[in-house]
């Protein structure tokens, strides 16, 4: 059995059933892994150097290196490198624990097909769902092509597994009264109430990842034109246009609330600072959508993001061009945008039943 102690790794939500809660420590997103350090030997990176002939294990030496290669390479997000080096930890944890008692072994060369299959039916069995199943099969997948580009491993044992199906899951969505709701709920008398408004206000008003909220920079607010310079996924970049409203709070915090923080040295140019003078984390973020919804007796799953779902559906729902939604979402494939083409379809077919006689019941 897994040692489950100290480091956590995002396994998504809703993959988890409460059959397995005691793994999780009541945390329905989280599992918690005490990592081996690293033995195994530094491997060649550069395909110019001799490569060693010795056996590479997969350790978390070599994952670190892999890290290197997501960073530099790929210029992928941080959140991205810690998700994809989560995914191979998981595995290495599994080889592991079936090393002391079968016959698995960790080094590259001698990881099969039939060690991945098993692995994946293993997850299935702590009830681990398909989501959660085809986000660690991609971080697997990358891993493993970094490994035979650099001609570290000869095989690619992840080569022929598919990803498991996965049904269509429409978002959770807020409508624009739920939104005004939780915005005119907030105190401002208090020193946080500016910030959490201008937060919900960007959030909502121009579809942004809570990763992008919380990065949002003093210097990347273009207030005489109207839009935010915003770094995305991968650090793409890209502008989004900003209503005069919420382009209103938004000054309204940072010209009067935010003055009354002094910022850390590395912080001087973010936006949303905490009382000590430090950047926002997701989780804090979160903590706080819940609680607005908790206070309006919001009976919805809702999360940061659930404002960036309602911010593409208002908006199709209301006309505007998908391409248009797609470019301000920061979306790399209109198929990705598409999915709130679906949300305002089943509008569509609420709005014929309620009102249509031949639907009416």
């Amino acid at each position: 059995m897994l040692l489950f102690h100290l480091f956590f790794i995002d396994i998504y939500p809703n993959s988890v059933s409460g059959a397995t809660s005691n793994w999780f420590f009541g945390l329905q997103n989280y599992i918690f892994f005490d990592f081996a350090k690293p033995t195994a030997k530094k491997p060649y990176l550069c395909k110019n150097k001799p490569m060693d002939k010795s056996p590479v294990n997969l350790s978390p030496n070599l994952i670190k290196h892999f890290a290197d290669y997501l960073r530099l390479e790929l210029s992928l997000s941080e959140n991205s490198v810690e998700a994809y080096c989560h995914d191979v930890h998981l595995f290495l944890q599994y080889l592991e624990c079936r090393e002391g008692a079968c016959t698995v072994s960790t080094a590259i060369d001698d990881i099969k097909q039939d060690d991945i299959e098993n692995f994946f039916a293993y997850l299935f069995d702590l009830n681990i769902g398909a989501t959660s199943q085809a986000r660690i099969l991609s971080g697997l997948k990358s891993f493993w092509r970094y490994l035979t580009q650099e001609e570290i491993a000869d095989k690619d044992p992840t080569l022929l597994i598919s990803s498991p199906t996965l049904g269509r899951h429409l978002p959770e969505v807020l409508s624009y009264e739920e939104i005004q709701k939780m915005i005119d709920s907030i105190d401002l008398s208090q020193p946080t109430g500016h910030r959490n408004k201008a937060m919900i206000e960007v959030m909502y008003g121009c579809g942004l990842r809570v990763s992008e909220l919380i990065g949002l920079q003093i210097s990347n607010i273009y207030k005489e034109d109207g839009f935010l310079r915003i770094f995305g996924k991968g650090s793409k970049e890209r502008l989004v246009p900003i209503g005069d409203s919420s382009l209103d709070i938004l000054y309204q915090y940072i010209e009067g609330a935010r003055l009354h923080i002094t910022p850390k040295p590395k912080f001087t140019d973010t936006v949303f600072l905490n009382s000590r003078g430090t950047g926002l984390t997701r989780q804090m973020v979160f903590l706080i959508v819940k609680e607005l919804a908790e206070k309006n007796g919001i009976d919805k799953t809702i999360s940061p993001h659930t404002f960036r779902h309602s911010f593409a559906t208002h908006l199709l729902e209301g006309g505007a061009n998908l391409l248009a939604v797609q470019q301000m979402l920061g979306h790399a494939s209109v198929s990705t945008t598409e999915i709130y083409t679906h949300i305002s379809d089943e509008l569509l077919r609420d709005t014929l039943t309620s009102y249509h006689p031949r639907f009416k019941k």
